[in-house]
């Protein structure tokens, strides 16, 4: 049996090392590295799929959701809302900007943000709210646009989990996800459903101001070479950056598919099993498992860990620490036990490997040493 990997890069490349390379040696050839036509295609390539009239290709996800509030007009002081159950990255870029995060809970089943927490959290100060698509799902989009639209609230959604997820409307319409707010950023990480092989993201919108805008701050804040506009910063995403993406983004669906089945795989496996909680998947959303996370029940994880290591079965704890209990975002406002949805995930949450690659013998192995842990495991 092939080495069991969280994310099994090696292996996909190999399935599409031979386009890659190809790619990047007419970026060599050209020394078009910066801003080079190879961008300008995945650009039109993605565009195409999410069904949005502007992606603008920055740095990494974090540039990108940075980004986004630089467009906004905000003032210091402006509050955004957004999850206390997420990466540190979505509220990183609140506080840098001088900007005032108020953190709310996220469902118990889907760990998306809860809609009535947004409500209740919205003062006159409220200016954005950051929805996260977390582990691959959407978060409910049509309740937060609403919501925003009644406060007046602009919303960036953070895609950064959740590229190629769709979100169903009550009228049966989709929509791809991080295409629904004002402004939607995703990342490029390489272990992303859609990764490179450095860092990378982009943003999303309909709005041609916004556009404009965007395309000048990611530039130094320059329209024109040497003139400058608008105060900025440098975030690209080089050439052989989007010439892989290109190539990757072919196969997206197909990568996709390949998780869900996995997925449910996996689903199928634990089901029935009260000491595990197999993911639960919104009614209006599809799933494209970034992660695939359980949440455990009566169960020593630390002694689960330890027994899968020893399997040499990787797993990881996506978060081990809501946002409002880092230290780097120590506040007043918020005290330990004051979001115990996210402080009870944040206990029992434990994530298997997924990605592309995994075989049958890969996941027959999982699932059977996480079965016997969870056995040994119990309190």
């Amino acid at each position: 049996m092939r080495k069991i990997q969280m994310v099994d890069l090696q292996k996909q490349y190999q399935q599409i090392k031979s386009e890659v390379e190809e790619a990047l040696q007419q970026i060599m050839e050209s020394a078009a590295f910066i801003n080079g036509p190879a961008v300008k295609n995945f650009q039109g390539n993605l565009e195409n799929y999410l069904g949005i009239k502007h992606v603008i290709p920055c740095a990494n996800g974090t540039d990108a959701l940075q980004v986004s509030l630089m467009t906004l007009g905000l003032e210091p002081g402006d509050e955004v809302i957004t999850t206390t159950f997420t990466f540190i990255a979505t509220a990183e870029v609140i506080a840098l900007l001088g900007l005032t995060p108020v953190l709310v809970d996220v469902y118990p089943d889907t760990f998306n943000i809860d809609v009535q927490a947004i409500e209740k959290a919205i003062t006159p100060k409220t200016r954005a709210i950051i929805p996260v698509h977390l582990f691959g799902q959407c978060a409910d989009m049509e309740s937060i646009m609403a919501l925003a639209e009644k406060h007046d609230l602009s919303v960036i959604e953070d895609n950064c989990q959740a590229i190629g997820a769709d979100y169903i409307f009550k009228d049966g319409s989709k929509q791809k996800a991080g295409t629904m707010g004002i402004l939607g950023c995703t990342s490029f990480f390489p272990s992303k459903n859609l990764g490179c092989y450095g860092d990378g993201g982009a943003i999303f919108t309909d709005d041609d101001q916004l556009d404009y805008q965007l395309r000048g701050i990611v530039n130094h804040g320059m329209f024109v070479r040497y003139y400058h506009d608008l105060i900025g910063v440098n975030s690209r995403l080089d050439s052989m950056q989007a010439a892989i993406l290109d190539v990757k983004l072919k196969r997206l669906d197909t990568y996709i598919q390949k998780r869900q089945e996995a997925a449910a795989y996996y689903n199928n496996a634990f089901a029935g099993n009260n000491h595990i909680k197999t993911p639960v998947t919104a009614p209006f959303t599809t799933h494209v498992y970034h992660q695939y996370t359980l949440v455990l029940d009566g169960i020593d994880r630390d002694k689960l860990i330890s027994f899968m290591i020893e399997k040499q079965i990787p797993v990881m704890v996506y978060y081990p620490i809501p946002l409002h209990l880092q230290k780097a975002y120590s506040d007043d406002r918020y005290q330990r036990g004051d979001f115990p949805v996210s402080e009870h995930l944040a206990a029992n949450v434990i994530s298997l490997p997924i990605h592309t690659e995994l075989d049958a013998e890969q996941l027959e192995y999982i699932t059977t040493n996480l079965l016997e842990g969870v056995r040994l495991s119990q309190k």
